[in-house]
């Protein structure tokens, strides 16, 4: 628990940037959109339809489709303005719904008694319309407040840092600390804030300069607390940056290759960690950080869209460092010496009881099981390869989180699951690990990617990497990931052993 409170002022503070940054916005685009639709009656229907189609969509999706769209455009594509973007956009509809609710509500009267003493429609809309509305529109400035500060625990597959950080690798580590940090924190920001802004229209409309005082006061505080490292850090030297994905073994050797190049070269060094599989790749190719782990399957079948079946591995690896260097700038720095494939598993009584060893095997019994998988395998090529190699045909198929799979297997929810090979908790659950007899699924050697501006910039950085190649073996990596999901060791305690016995 120390160390989650020991990460609580970086995470608290890039989350109420966050938030903050995206609910101004948010409040000077849609109060005057809400006060034009008040007057252009024939908008109202198209504008708040298009604020109500946005909102429909998935946060998770809104915000991972920023990363292409402003890669497209030649602009930062992870990190806060994908984040801030679809903070903005999730932000609008309650403010601009209220405003247009609240205007639409005033008592006539009124508007004829403003009318009748001369009041211009200026003087009209601020003196009169305005006022009588406030209570109306501040119900929807805390209403998105509440769920921007929500919505914002899921801009980490993104890139940016929020108390998502803490809930993200708590769950895939099994760290119940970091997701308990985590979610009261965000309740209380949450809560927090909501309290702000009552106080502030409290202020306002009953004209309290003792509550409007301490309202602004408040934010002027919260407001210089989150620019303050921005200022801070606005002078400091280039950081190498290492991005990981959103599992433990990306956590682990994220900190591996972090913990190298600060020991090697001494470059000042951050992780980007619970980043998307395609996120994580894009950062990559656009210099947004400069090294991670990927496996060879993942580039060849999801980035080549080769064929997942029969691709020897050492071809795997010569066709993928040839096709990144030539293709996207991207340096193959080496195989670190251990494959994480994908790979079928059962409960080893389950698999017994049906005599199940290879996947062929399980073809046969499929229509009768539940199978489970992560957020991606049945999207995969890997998945269309299992079902066209052995017409795999499963009963019913579950996506969830990875690190709840093996949960799912281990009561009986599930019968099978998409595992990885080198999965620590293969053993823990007593899994059996069903054999690819056809060699549907291509090789999964783990892989150092090194960006082209790394390798321009800092080619030392580069060196010290490379001596990672061939240190990792299958066995060495699963007891790497076994001491976090198992023991709750952090990814940064495994991965500081792993370089002191390497010295």
């Amino acid at each position: 628990m120390k160390e989650q409170l020991a990460l609580l002022p970086e995470y608290l503070g890039a989350h109420l940037r966050l938030t903050l940054a995206a609910l101004l916005v948010g409040i000077a685009i849609s109060l005057p959109i809400g006060v034009l639709v008040t007057r252009r009656r024939w908008l109202e229907q198209p504008v708040l339809g298009v604020a109500s189609v946005i909102q429909t969509i998935p946060s998770l999706a809104l915000l991972a489709v920023m990363v292409p769209l402003l890669a497209a455009a030649g602009v930062s594509s992870i990190g806060f303005l994908p984040a801030f973007l679809g903070l903005v956009l999730y932000s609008l509809l309650p403010i601009l719904r209220n405003t247009v609710t609240g205007i639409s509500g005033v008592d006539p009267a009124y508007i004829e008694a403003a009318r009748g003493v001369g009041m211009t429609e200026r003087q009209q809309l601020l003196r009169v319309e305005l006022p009588l509305a406030m209570p109306v529109i501040i119900a929807g400035v805390r209403t998105s407040t509440v769920w921007t500060v929500g919505v914002a625990t899921l801009s980490t597959p993104v890139g940016a840092t929020s108390l998502g950080n803490y809930i993200f690798s708590g769950l895939q580590t099994r760290n119940y600390d970091a997701v308990f940090v985590g979610c009261v924190a965000a309740a209380a920001l949450a809560l927090t804030l909501d309290g702000v802004v009552r106080l502030l229209a409290a202020g306002l409309a009953r004209r309290r300069r003792g509550a409007l005082a301490l309202a602004l006061g408040a934010l002027a505080l919260l407001g210089i607390w989150t620019v303050a490292p921005l200022a801070r850090g606005a002078g400091r030297a280039d950081r190498v940056v290492v991005g990981s994905k959103t599992f433990t073994e990306q956590y682990v050797l994220s900190e591996i290759l972090r913990g190298q190049i600060e020991r090697r070269t001494g470059l000042p060094t951050d992780t980007a960690q619970s980043l998307g599989s395609s996120v994580v790749f894009d950062a990559l190719r656009s210099g947004e950080i400069d090294a991670y782990v990927d496996y060879s399957g993942t580039i060849w079948a999801t980035v080549m869209h080769r064929e997942a079946a029969g691709a020897a591995r050492a071809d795997v690896l010569d066709e993928v460092g040839r096709y990144l260097r030539e293709a996207h700038g991207v340096v193959l720095v080496g195989a670190l010496g251990f494959e994480n494939a994908y790979a079928l598993a059962m409960p080893r009584a389950r698999a017994a009881e049906l005599g199940t060893r290879t996947v062929s095997d399980l073809a046969r019994a499929a229509p009768r099981l539940a199978m489970g998988g992560d957020y991606e395998f049945f999207g995969r090529p890997e998945w269309r390869s299992l079902e066209a190699a052995y017409g795999l045909r499963p009963g019913s198929r579950r996506s969830m989180d990875a690190s709840l799979m093996y949960q799912a297997a281990a009561t009986g929810e599930v019968d099978v699951i998409s595992a990885f090979s080198t999965d620590g908790r293969i053993a823990a659950a007593d899994l059996v690990v069903l054999e690819d007899d056809k060699g549907a699924i291509p090789p999964y050697d783990a892989i150092v990617l090194a960006s082209a501006r790394l390798a321009e910039r800092h080619p030392e950085a580069v060196a010290a990497l490379r001596e990672l190649v061939g240190t990792i073996d299958a066995d060495a990596m699963r007891a790497m990931n076994m001491a976090v999901d198992r023991d709750h060791e952090s990814p940064d305690a495994v991965a500081r052993r792993f370089l002191d016995r390497a010295r």
